[in-house]
């Protein structure tokens, strides 16, 4: 039987004293996603080109420290891929970086939030509209989830189906059609990545006023959220069976 072939689309690379410690970003997400799927990373920052979307049977695009707004390149052309991948029917699972890129491409607007940086563990809401979704619909009303991010969807694709939001994101995960996910929050990271973040990030967020010690704090696992990358394998297996 031919396998399920999913890509896993590399947006960015973590910290060099993180990435020593917990691997890169594609690590996290093929710890999470099932076992059962055959996983292809591709790094297109660096050039690596995914060829045609209907190649693929899912999609996942990571997070990225670079910036949606400032429109390099490499990410406008994953962008005009994205958009031919939803097309084409191909399941799409934006995370962060990726949730961001997804909204973009297909017409929503990406900057700076307006309320600065939110990070650490938070939670984050299920709409009404979410026990609908295939890929939402089991989640339940309120999660925790890993968060870290400077800019934001601002305003979703036209079409796009809020699914979730938190007290300081109002568009925490949409989805666009029948198979298209943003999520803003990261399922991929663990608690302990969550906190290695944080220790990193502490310089630049005693500059924002924000308070490190009480952020680590309230870090706490966050299973739900984590939860679905399974989801989404169980989803695209599902379609190819």
């Amino acid at each position: 039987m031919a396998k399920t072939r999913v890509l896993i689309l590399k947006t960015g690379t973590t910290y060099a004293d993180i990435r020593a410690r917990f691997g890169d970003f594609e690590d996290w997400f093929i710890r999470g996603l099932a076992p059962e799927l055959e996983l292809t990373v591709m790094d297109v920052p660096h050039g690596e080109e995914p060829g045609d979307p209907s190649e693929w049977d899912g999609i996942v695009v990571t997070g990225s420290p670079a910036m949606v707004s400032d429109r390099e390149d490499w990410s406008e052309n994953a962008a005009a891929w994205l958009a031919k991948a939803v097309d084409a029917g191909v399941p799409v699972l934006g995370v962060c970086y990726g949730h961001q890129l997804l909204a973009h491409a297909l017409g929503g607007v990406v900057g700076y939030h307006p309320k600065g940086r939110e990070t650490g563990t938070r939670i984050v809401k299920s709409l009404p509209e979410a026990g609908q979704d295939s890929l939402f619909n089991s989640m339940p009303r309120r999660f925790r989830a890993q968060l870290t991010h400077k800019q934001s969807v601002l305003r979703l694709p036209p079409d796009a189906v809020l699914l979730g939001q938190s007290d300081s994101e109002p568009h925490q995960a949409f989805r666009v059609g029948e198979c298209a996910w943003g999520v803003q929050f990261h399922p991929e990271f663990s608690d302990a990545i969550m906190r290695a973040y944080l220790e990193v990030q502490a310089p630049e967020l005693d500059r924002e006023g924000l308070d490190v010690q009480t952020l680590l704090n309230e870090v706490a696992p966050a299973p739900e959220a984590s939860s679905l990358l399974q989801r989404f394998s169980e989803l695209v297996l599902k379609r190819q069976a």
